[in-house]
């Protein structure tokens, strides 16, 4: 089997792809979310999702066989209220992930009821539209440990080898106040220069070490006050093990950078 490589995707700011005026500010990562699956080695047999939208007390993994939908917006238009993303679940899945968890030494709970928010649907939306492929949710610890994330994705690199693109979904800058204010903009691209050059350090103890001490990066807490649109990064670095990440693309919306990474692959 294929080695697939992690992704950290920023996934944007609410259900854009379904408003016009919002997916034409977002062309560039439409574009670039929807050529994703072909330049993978292979179609992937399911999808992990570590999404800045869900945390818990502990790390969770959803485990229903049809996600329902979770509209954690405000303020949208009242179609982005009944959107469908039929996508099926993997409950086979969700009992790995927690079992290598447990192997680990990590406490991982079950969650029946967890369904696809937009840090999900838009990225997975735009990758596979036909909402045919498997996927299944891990959450983020509410603690905030940088560390303990980056261990989560050690714990769960193995999936690589089995068929599983392992996604962390969230966002390169996520300060809800800066948004569409032109002093956001050089704040943005110098956090992000700090992560570009943490994920590409061939050295993966050093690209680690630099991601746990993010809040000393340049503008660090103007770009995330709270970090949980950053730790789905520290899952997908965890999991790449030695494999150097490197910037996909990066998108200029509201201001501000949005970038994407890949660890590993041919991206």
């Amino acid at each position: 089997m294929t080695r697939f490589p992690t992704l950290f995707l920023s996934h944007g700011g609410g259900p854009w792809p379904f408003m016009e005026d919002r997916r034409v500010q977002y062309a560039r990562t439409a574009e670039e979310f929807g050529r994703l699956p072909q330049l993978l080695p292979e179609r992937p047999k399911a999808v992990l999702v570590i999404t800045g939208h869900w945390e818990a007390d502990a790390f969770t993994v959803s485990t229903s066989a049809h996600p329902p939908m979770v509209y954690d917006y405000y303020g949208f238009p009242e179609h982005t209220y009944h959107l469908k993303y039929p996508a099926p679940g993997r409950p086979e899945l969700a009992a790995r992930v927690k079992a290598l968890l447990a192997g680990a030494g990590v406490d991982c709970r079950e969650d029946p009821h967890q369904g696809f928010d937009h840090g999900t649907f838009v990225p997975l939306g735009l990758m596979y539209p036909n909402a045919d492929m498997p996927i299944v949710l891990l959450s983020l610890k509410s603690a905030y440990d940088a560390a303990e994330h980056i261990k989560v994705g050690q714990a769960i690199a193995s999936l690589r080898d089995e068929g599983i693109l392992i996604v962390g979904s969230g966002l390169t800058y996520h300060n809800m106040r800066g948004f569409n204010r032109p002093e956001s903009r050089p704040v943005s691209y110098d956090f992000e220069a700090y992560l570009n050059e943490a994920i590409s350090n061939p050295d993966p103890a050093r690209r680690n070490a630099m991601l746990v001490d993010w809040e000393n990066a340049p503008s660090a807490r103007l770009a995330h006050p709270r970090e949980d649109h950053l730790l789905p990064l520290m899952v997908a670095a965890g999991a790449a093990g030695s494999d150097v990440g490197k910037r996909v693309f990066v998108d200029e919306v509201a201001s501000v950078a949005m970038a994407s990474y890949v660890f590993g692959g041919r991206l």
